[in-house]
């Protein structure tokens, strides 16, 4: 910490993470956290051989897609215990969401999850099958359902994946034996349509943006985060911001990054969630705790409750999507934000 003079206020180090350039395992022989695997990088280098340790053991796909008039979401996890196969789109002037979710006991149709980030992964069964599929240039993610929250679901669409673009994946340890890699990816182009029903939403690769949250990990019983993402277009500038907080408290790494134009710049300082819990529905503010990298307010416009609780497991998810206003420094330059549309999460949880 810097030296401070009297009447002066103390300026804070800001920290710095560990970064990787060469593919890396990120368990042990043991299932134990890698001490090589700490650290962060600008594309997936981390294999994901996770072992034994049931039923901490947590992995998941989940990419959304925004749009300036809709959300389109899908998740494919498995917790150990159970597997996941999920989806929703949310209409943002109607203010109407439509979801479907489909449990399997044990994460059946959902074991054979990929140990790394550019792999495909799908899950067959017959009441909503979803893929997400490798191709050359990016990532085709189709989904079905003839019984989707009273109408019927039926999405293609294309993520390109432009080559060189930069991504935040990081390792975040709790202990040796409790830790998570996660891999964020924003900013990428998305073109292709969901039809719900009669109705046609269309992804324009100019104004649609998806973003990647891969998770592999080994999780504590009780956990907490806030989590958000913003992307779209300023002026002839893409940028995307990916924030996280609480989860990674007093582990040394973050999931915070700016990325402008496919290029990442890692924060490595904590980003402040500034809410009220009790109304959602307030303003959000995201800063950067020491320095002046982020500083930006979300205003909600719809807020997405999740609950679920079967006895000692439990989850409760209040993610508020809103327009975003603000600043942010990266790359030696100051971009304000205006008006662009993400979100924002709390998760509390016992699973």
């Amino acid at each position: 910490m810097a030296e401070t003079k009297p009447g002066e206020a103390m300026q804070m180090d800001i920290p710095v993470e560990r970064e990787l350039t060469a593919p890396v395992m990120l368990c042990d022989a043991r299932g134990r956290l890698n001490p090589e695997a700490r650290g962060w990088s600008r594309h997936p280098l981390h294999t994901c051989n996770l072992s034994g340790a049931w039923p901490r053991k947590k992995k998941w796909h989940c990419w959304i897609v925004t749009t300036e008039t809709f959300a389109f979401c899908v998740i494919l996890a498995n917790v150990d215990y159970m597997g996941i196969d999920y989806a929703y789109l949310l209409d943002y002037e109607q203010k109407k969401i439509w979801e479907k979710n489909v449990i399997t006991p044990f994460g059946l149709g959902l074991k054979n999850m990929p140990e790394t980030v550019e792999a495909s992964v799908e899950f067959r069964g017959a009441a909503m099958p979803i893929s997400i599929m490798h191709e050359p240039g990016g990532i085709r993610i189709r989904a079905k359902a003839r019984r989707f929250a009273g109408t019927t679901l039926d999405a293609d669409f294309f993520i390109n994946k432009p080559e060189g673009h930069e991504t935040m994946n990081v390792v975040v340890p709790w202990s040796d034996t409790r830790f998570q890699y996660n891999s964020k990816q924003n900013s990428l182009p998305a073109e292709g349509r969901v039809r719900l029903g009669s109705r046609e939403f269309v992804m324009d690769p100019e104004s649609a943006f998806a973003c990647l949250d891969y998770g592999r990990g080994i999780w504590p019983y009780k956990v907490f985060w806030n989590w958000s993402s913003v992307c779209g277009r300023q002026g002839d500038d893409v940028i995307a911001v990916n924030s996280g907080a609480g989860w990674t408290s007093g582990t040394g790494a973050t999931e915070n990054a700016i990325c402008i134009n496919g290029r990442v710049t890692k924060i490595s300082e904590d980003i402040i969630f500034e809410y009220d819990n009790r109304d959602f529905m307030k303003p959000w503010r995201l800063r950067t705790a020491i320095s002046d990298a982020v500083d930006m307010t979300m205003t909600p416009f719809y807020e997405k409750i999740s609950k679920t609780s079967m006895g000692v497991l439990s989850s409760e998810v209040h993610q508020c999507y809103g327009r975003f206003t603000g600043t942010i420094k990266a790359q030696g330059r100051e971009i304000a934000i205006g008006n662009l549309v993400g979100w924002a999460e709390e998760h509390v949880g016992r699973w």
